[in-house]
Formats: structure tokens, C-alpha cells, sequence
């Protein structure tokens, strides 16, 4: 089977790097962390100029409609370049998620603004009592008025640091872990009654505690009817990019501790020349090769029913020896490799959020073996 890319995903690919060559190093990646949400505005709003926060979204509604390929293909590139601009948790999963719920109202004064990189919508969904799966939601919703209630605590609202509004999910009827009840209602920042409180994440990205104390909102912000099942359609995709990112990171730790290798010197000898040294790079090498095939399964599956289970076989792996390959190109860089002098230390830090978020490993291998809604 062919896996090589066509001309418009080359060009996607070539864009993405350029991104990352004129605008990413080690110490501008540190800089862009220490700002208020945790990364750059100023690259959001490149990145908005690029078509790459639009790429994502469908064509009819102004995007570039990028399919499974496309998606894997730029999130790669912005793991290798060790991009902290949240593309997947903002746009692939929030961003298609409002696109895909919203009403036609409610788009006309949000979708642009956010295919352009304006405005930013965070996910607002996991709560502290929930252990895997997507099912309990405490947080509550009544109608009241000509609009909605909701009263309870987001606690896990990642990448929500500045963001310009959240899309939380709320229970309308049954009990917290039932499958059916949860609506989704979009709650703009500093609406009365809904409080944030920022908070940082292992690899310097900024979260938000969302607590909802009698939170009114009209009933143009309820977005769709069935909650749940609109999260899990745009947690595949945003599964898929999740683990692409992570590809991309292993790629880049791999080389740079190649290099590494290379030129330390250990008993007059680089530490490259020991066989020992060659045969723990060539299993990390061959982990990556077999995480790339992974995701492969998953992208000519897509628009099949196989899609999300593929999805959720590649990340099962993934997200598991990814950590162990930083653990290794960590020790091979001794000491140095967790500190902040080197992009080893940052990379691993975004590793272990990518393969702990939203779910872990065995959650995701319960998940591709059916046993987890």
C-alpha cells in the first residue's frame, strides 16, 4: 500500500515546518510556556493567518476539511517541532465540536472568529469523580426561564487558560454515570456565576478549574441533543492528532539523542560506539516504527467502521512506549535530560500529559477491545 503523501498534504506538511524553522528553538518554546495561557498569542494568531486553525473545520462551514491523513500530517510536524499552541485540544476537539453542535445562530456569531484564531473555545467535560470513560457528568442543568441552570465543577479543563469560552457538559436527567440525559451548553468567559481558576499541567500547559455556582444561559447555547455521543464522534479525530503529536515527539528525542551520542565521549569513545548503547536505540527506533504502522491502520481506515477502533488500538500503544522511550533517551542524556537546558526534559514532560489525557493507556486498550463506553 502506497503511503505517500499527495501534493496538497506535502504542501501542508512544508507549511507546518516552516512554522516551526522560522518561529520554534529551544529557548523561544520556554518563553512561549511562561506566557499567561501557556503559550504565544502572536503564533495563534499566525497560525490563524497560516489556514491551519481553519484546516480542520468542514469546507461548508469555512475550514479546508481535512481528512485523517491531513490531520496525522500536520500534527506530526508540530510534535518534531515541539509546538505548545493547543491545535488539538482547541480546535480538533473543541472547535469541531461547537461546529458540529452548535445551531445555525449561535455559529454565525462564534465559527468565524474561531476558524480565524480570534476567539478560542475549551472543553469543559471531565470531572473530578470520574474514572475513564466519557458517561459521568454530576454537573447539572434545569431549564429556568427562557434558558438553562447549570450548577457543578469542571475541574480538568484543559488548554482553558484564557480561553474566550467553554463548552460544558451538564446533566439534564439521570443519574451521573448513565449513558443518556447530558446536553452540552456553551458558557462564554465571565458570564455571571461561573468562576476560573488557572492552573498548570506537567508539560507548562495552562488548565482551568471551571466551578459553575447557578449559571444562567439562553437556550440558543445548548449545542446538539445528545452530549455525549457529540464528544465521542470528535474525540476520534482529536485521539488521532493526539497520538500523531506524539510520533512526532519520539522522532525528535530520538534524533537529538543520536546526535547526543554521537559526540559524548565516554572512555575515548563516543557513547555511540558501545554495542550495548546501539541495541537500546535500535528498540526505540523499531517502538517508533511500530507506532507509525499503528497510526497507518488507523488512517486507511478512516470514514469506516473500523476508524475509531483503530484509533484507539494506535493510541493504546503509543501512549504507552512513548513514555518508556523518553525514559531511556533521559538516561542516556543523564542528568541534563530533565532539566530545562535541553528539549529532551520538555518533550517527555508533553509525552506524559499526552499519553495520560484524557484517559490512559489501559483505558484506551479497554476501549479498542469494547469493554469501555
Amino acid at each position: 500500500m502506497n503511503f505517500d503523501l499527495n501534493e496538497d498534504e506535502e504542501m501542508l506538511k512544508a507549511l507546518t515546518e516552516r512554522f516551526v524553522t522560522d518561529h520554534y528553538n529551544h529557548d523561544s518554546r520556554r518563553a512561549f510556556l511562561a506566557e499567561p495561557g501557556g503559550f504565544s498569542g502572536t503564533n495563534w494568531q499566525l497560525l490563524g493567518e497560516l489556514g491551519l486553525i481553519a484546516a480542520p473545520f468542514p469546507e461548508e462551514l469555512g475550514g479546508l476539511g481535512l481528512d485523517a491523513t491531513g490531520i496525522a500530517t500536520v500534527f506530526e510536524a508540530l510534535g518534531r517541532g515541539l509546538v505548545v499552541e493547543p491545535l488539538a485540544e482547541a480546535v480538533v476537539m473543541a472547535g469541531r465540536l461547537f461546529a458540529s453542535t452548535a445551531p445555525e445562530a449561535l455559529q454565525g456569531e462564534w465559527l468565524d472568529a474561531l476558524i480565524s484564531g480570534e476567539k478560542r473555545l475549551a472543553l469543559a467535560h471531565a470531572e473530578a469523580r470520574a474514572r475513564d470513560g466519557l458517561v459521568w457528568v454530576e454537573t447539572s442543568a434545569s431549564p429556568q426561564g427562557d434558558g438553562y441552570r447549570l450548577s457543578g465543577a469542571k475541574p480538568y479543563c484543559v488548554v482553558g487558560g484564557g480561553a474566550d469560552g467553554y463548552i460544558v457538559s451538564a446533566r439534564l436527567s439521570g443519574q451521573p454515570g448513565d449513558a443518556q440525559g447530558v446536553a452540552l451548553f456553551l458558557v462564554p468567559a465571565g458570564t455571571p456565576g461561573a468562576s476560573a481558576r488557572d492552573w498548570t499541567m506537567a508539560d507548562g500547559s495552562v488548565a482551568t478549574s471551571l466551578e459553575l455556582e447557578g449559571v444562567i444561559v439562553p437556550a440558543g447555547n445548548r449545542l446538539g441533543d445528545d452530549g455525549l455521543a457529540a464528544i465521542a464522534a470528535a474525540s476520534d479525530l482529536a485521539a488521532l492528532a493526539r497520538s500523531a503529536e506524539a510520533l512526532g515527539i519520539m522522532e525528535r528525542l530520538l534524533h537529538e539523542t543520536i546526535d547526543y551520542l554521537k559526540t559524548r565521549d565516554q572512555f575515548g569513545s563516543p557513547l555511540g560506539a558501545f554495542q550495548a548503547i546501539q541495541h537500546r536505540m535500535v528498540a526505540q527506533y523499531a517502538v517508533i516504527e511500530q507506532s507509525r504502522a499503528l497510526l497507518n491502520l488507523a488512517l486507511v481506515s478512516w470514514q469506516s467502521d473500523e476508524f475509531a477502533n483503530a484509533v484507539h488500538g494506535a493510541r493504546a500503544f503509543i501512549a504507552d512506549a512513548s513514555v518508556e522511550l523518553g525514559h531511556e533517551m533521559i538516561q542516556f542524556h543523564g542528568g541534563m535530560g530533565v532539566t530545562d537546558e535541553l528539549a529532551i526534559g520538555g518533550g517527555h514532560k508533553r509525552l506524559l500529559v499526552l499519553s495520560r489525557w484524557p484517559e490512559g493507556p489501559l483505558a484506551a486498550l479497554d476501549r479498542y477491545a469494547g469493554l469501555l463506553n
